[in-house]
Parts: structure tokens; sequence; C-alpha cells
């Protein structure tokens, strides 16, 4: 158990320090949103022609890496919508058994179809090097990439997800009460 929890600290490691950048892409999500809208009142009043299509689909890549990177971040830090209806009530065995299932039942499926589902359009968009089909347009194939990067950050995630709760299930390691499932201490590596 000691190997799989070490396994789910490095993971963890990853995703905390992936997630770090990430937030620096809503910052120029925001900067490039600005300038798009900045330069298309200039160029009507102006006739300077700066605006672009690139503008708003870099905004739109930017908001897509954003949402679909972040996820595995936010599940990593218990920070996702949760239908709390008798979670928060159950004891840490409790909740743990909740995770486990739901990460074998749900998340571990899901991720893998979307990978199924996701990689023939994938593939195909590199075959034919997909571009926008709107002037000024970006690539495509980079972006629809991110849905396979997305789906298996999620998937390791949830790996890491399920070793530490079936840790608690098994009494391998102590349980801070009240702080859920961020609150594992595994002893072999400090906070998770």
């Amino acid at each position: 158990m000691n190997t799989l929890l070490k396994i789910a600290n490095a993971l963890d490691r990853f995703q905390d320090r992936f997630g770090k950048y990430l937030y620096w892409l809503a910052l120029a999500m925001v900067l490039v949103g600005g300038f798009n809208t900045v330069v298309r009142y200039t160029d009507k009043f102006t006739g300077m022609g700066i605006s672009s299509n690139m503008y708003l689909e870099l905004q739109w890549y930017l908001f897509s890496v954003l949402f679909l990177l972040g996820s595995s971040y936010t599940l990593r830090h218990d920070d996702h919508v949760r239908v709390d209806i008798l979670y928060s009530k159950l004891s840490a065995k409790g909740k743990a058994w909740i995770n486990v299932l739901g990460t074998l039942i749900l998340l571990i499926p899901f991720c893998l179809l979307m990978l199924w589902v996701s990689w023939p359009a994938v593939a195909n968009s590199w075959a034919v090097m997909e571009v926008s089909p709107d002037p000024g347009g970006l690539a495509r194939y980079p972006i629809k990439t991110v849905l396979l990067v997305a789906f298996v950050m999620m998937l390791v995630q949830g790996m890491s997800m399920l070793f530490r709760n079936v840790a608690v299930l098994m009494g391998s390691v102590p349980v801070l009460e009240g702080a859920g499932f961020e609150g594992v201490d595994d002893s072999a590596g400090g906070h998770v």
C-alpha cells in the first residue's frame, strides 16, 4: 500500500504544479479578450485593420484548455460540484466507499469512453492538419489534442484518488476528520 501512496503523492504533486500554471491561462484569456474588444472598436473608428479572428479563437482555445486541463486539478482538490445529500454526514470510511465506487463505476469508465470516442476525431484532425475555416483562424488539431490530454490527466487523478481511498478503507492511513478527501495524511510524503 505504501508504494501506491507514493505513486499517488507523485501524481498529486504533478497536478499541483501543473495547476499553478493554469492560473496564468485565466489571466491570458482575459487579456486576449480585452485586447480583442479594444482593437475591434479601434478598427471600427480608425480602419487600422488590427482585429482578427485569431484573437477570438485564441480566447476560445485558452478557455478550453483552462476548463479541460483544470478539471483534473479541481478533482485533485475536491472542488468539483458534488450533489451532497449524505456525503458530508458520513464518516471518513463512508466517504472513502463513495469515492471508490464513484471512481470505479463513473469516473474511470467515463474517461476511457471519452478517450475512445475522441481519438478518431483527434487523429483525423492531425491527418489533415485541420485549421479553422474562418479567415485568420488558428489550427484546430492542437486544441483537439487537449481533449485526449485532459481525459488522461483526469484518469490519472482518478487513480490517485482510488489509491488514497482504498488506503483509508484498509486502515493504512490516518484520516484527519472534517477535512474530507484532501485531509488524508499518508505519512509517506506529507499533506495530500
